[in-house]
């Protein structure tokens, strides 16, 4: 009995180191910004590396996640004040059945912001995003410059400021 128990244990300890091991290290400000392919809700295929030279705000979401419908309109409202400016919107949707759902979940809920499809969740993991929202600001040089996880006043004047310091600085 003793054997067994002591043979358990080593199975599951190893186990644990392998996860350990396998998972994706979460993304951190400083890093270089995972490179991605995705497709928006037109069929357009946005690769992240081709918006060097901008800010980019990446933000990932789900219809069903309350926080991140509760930022959508100041995401938008930053959006729009930010039009003159290099600086891009990416609202990524997490759900697998996201390009099934999205289309309507935007007709009652419209957004003047692009949106991604990451049905199968490989840039969420590449991100090591496990909480919704979750946002990262990346540098005109493809380097994270914050990581946000929870919702946020995009449109509020310090924001907006920090915004339009990276995109001039």
């Amino acid at each position: 009995m003793r054997y067994l128990v002591l043979v358990v244990l080593i199975v599951v300890l190893g186990f644990g180191v392998y996860i350990y091991f396998n998972l994706p290290t979460p993304v951190v400000v400083g890093d270089i910004a995972p490179d991605f392919q995705l497709l928006d809700t037109k069929g357009n295929t946005v690769t992240l590396s081709e918006l060097r030279g901008k800010v980019v705000m990446v933000n990932f979401w789900a219809t069903w996640c309350p926080s991140c419908k509760q930022e959508k309109p100041s995401m938008e409202r930053l959006n729009k004040m930010m039009a003159e400016e290099d600086f891009v919107m990416l609202a990524i949707n997490t759900e697998e059945n996201g390009p099934s759902i999205v289309p309507d979940f935007l007709k009652r809920n419209p957004l003047d912001i692009t949106v991604l499809y990451d049905d199968q969740g490989t840039v969420k993991q590449q991100y090591g995003v496990y909480k919704l929202p979750e946002s990262f600001i990346i540098n005109k040089n493809g380097i994270v410059d914050q990581k946000i996880i929870g919702p946020l006043d995009w449109s509020s004047q310090k924001t907006v400021e920090y915004f339009r310091h990276l995109t001039r600085g």
